[in-house]
């Protein structure tokens, strides 16, 4: 909970079922009316409020004005159910003119544990501004735990030099946002939820909150930027959005993570795009989940290392790399997948052979195989090396091996025999009879194959380009072959469900099947 305030601090009560305004705001003898506790003398002061609806129709006089160091307090671990704010009156804003408010928080001011509703077609929840000017110190009031729902246009709306800390919250089907902020305002947003408003949270002018931890989900749009808006955005889950997760307009310029401080934002699932941007500037993503498909504008994606101190490009398509690539429906599902990040110089080149450290990267991430065997010990592979960690992985689940020698060569290319017959044993799939390789250079198979290209065959694990009868084994593999094989080991195995959105059934004329070879 946020309330940090000392023991001694008065407590007033308000209660509208049992309570009247000509009490003492004891608990024994509550107010009826929050506007009675509001418009005392006395501070800093707590209002604690009673279940209940505070309304006009209870005595209410809108808006609520909750002045410096006033804590109004409901029920926070339920996010204000029952505890329930409902009203609108007009409010002069410096910034902004007439508005129609709910509750107004002034400098330090607290609202703790209600539910907010503002009825009105042009209602706000709640307003907070500042007007400080320089050396002055800016509003910076709290809100925790509340639910914000149903109010006719943004559930908050942050306005001035105000830094307010808005953390924990629900906001749920507001007719225009969630929250808003514009103006110079900074502070924080966390760890809140918003869901199922027209726009999630809007931030436009020269506003520059932290914007972190939160879930953004089943808006229109989840984060709109306008203007020279300057939020940092970090470690959010913004997801199902019907149209965009990030919206950047105007001249805003969000920041999106840096190589000391990857900004961990998860992008997924959203209708039109995840990151859009309309302006000119070109915006730079470290360390954050997206899919390269799903982004419009210019975006550059990196990711961070290990260590932080440097980033390298995540794995994209560029359009001359892509375009018409025969691959190109088995990299994009695999990229949309998260499953491309393990390839040293974060680029992936489709036409490029795949080498051995790619190729342990690539098969760690798809399979995350259960370990078989003890780790190895390559005297090649030191621990500080970019891919150790996926060759690790990749060896002990019996996908990759070492040589005689104990090295492991990772700049070595990966033949295209190599890789159907890590997968059949990496698998451990169930064994076919090889009379079903019928390939037209079957000659070239080399005998201790033949049953596992038999067996990949009958999984409809091999990709043969150009033509699907060219097994051509021991020729180097692609990453467009490799990405194309593992995709489809991964719907062989069912890891992957080829009628959904990220994974789309691929219907190539290069997949080989038992009828085809």
């Amino acid at each position: 909970m946020v309330n940090s305030t000392l023991v001694a601090t008065p407590t007033l009560y308000v209660n509208p079922a049992i309570g009247n305004d000509a009490n003492t705001g004891t608990w024994l003898n509550p107010y009826k009316t929050l506007s009675r506790a509001l418009n005392g003398t006395t501070t800093p002061k707590i209002i604690q409020l009673a279940p209940g609806t505070y309304t006009t129709a209870s005595g209410e006089v809108f808006p609520l004005v909750i002045s410096a160091s006033v804590i109004v307090v409901g029920h926070e671990a339920t996010k204000g159910q029952g505890i329930v704010i409902s009203g609108s009156g007009e409010y002069k804003s410096e910034s902004f003119g007439v508005q129609k408010i709910t509750l107004l928080l002034l400098d330090d001011a607290q609202l703790l544990g209600v539910t907010v509703i503002n009825p009105m077609e042009k209602g706000t929840g709640v307003w907070i501004e500042s007007t400080a000017q320089q050396f002055e110190e800016p509003a910076s009031p709290t809100l925790a735990n509340n639910t914000f729902i149903k109010c006719g246009r943004e559930g908050v709306f942050v306005s001035g030099s105000a830094k307010p800390l808005i953390q924990d919250n629900v906001f749920v089907q507001n007719g225009l946002g969630g929250l808003v902020m514009a103006r110079n305002s900074k502070g924080e947003v966390l760890r809140n939820v918003l869901q199922k408003n027209v726009l999630g949270i809007g931030i436009s002018d020269f506003a520059a909150p932290l914007v972190a931890n939160n879930t953004v989900s089943e808006n229109r749009h989840a984060i709109a930027l306008s203007r020279t808006a300057r939020p940092v955005v970090r470690h959010n889950l913004i997801e199902n959005n019907i149209q965009n997760g990030l919206l950047v307009n105007g001249n805003a310029a969000p920041d999106l993570g840096s190589t000391q401080d990857p900004a961990g934002n998860i992008f997924r699932n959203n209708g039109q795009f995840d990151v859009q941007n309309t302006t000119s500037v070109q915006l730079i993503s470290v360390g954050n989940q997206l899919n390269s498909a799903q982004i419009k504008g210019l975006v550059k994606l990196l990711r961070a290392t290990k260590d932080t101190t440097q980033a390298v490009a995540v794995n994209t398509i560029s359009d001359t790399e892509v375009a018409e690539h025969w691959a190109e429906p088995f990299i994009q599902a695999l990229i949309s997948m998260g499953l491309t990040h393990g390839f040293a110089d974060g680029t992936f080149e489709p036409d490029k052979p795949i080498t051995r450290a790619q190729y342990a990267a690539l098969v760690a991430a798809c399979f995350n195989p259960i370990p078989k065997y003890p780790a190895p010990d390559f005297t090649d592979v030191p621990k500080d090396f970019w891919a150790y960690d996926a060759i690790q992985i990749a060896a002990r689940g019996g996908f990759v091996g070492g040589f005689s020698d104990r090295t492991f060569r990772p700049g070595q290319n990966v033949l295209r025999l190599q890789v159907i017959v890590s997968l059949v044993n990496g698998l451990a799939l169930k064994a076919a009879d090889n009379t079903l390789v019928s390939y037209s250079d079957r000659n070239t198979i080399p005998e201790y194959a033949r049953t596992a290209v038999a067996t990949a065959t009958q999984n409809k694990i091999i990709v043969n380009y150009p033509d699907p009868k060219q097994l051509q084994p021991n020729r180097e593999a692609t990453q467009g072959e490799a990405a194309a094989m593992v995709y489809q080991a991964l719907v062989a195995i069912g890891r992957i469900s080829t009628d959904s959105a990220l994974a789309p059934n691929i219907n190539s004329p290069y997949i080989v099947s038992s009828s085809t070879a």
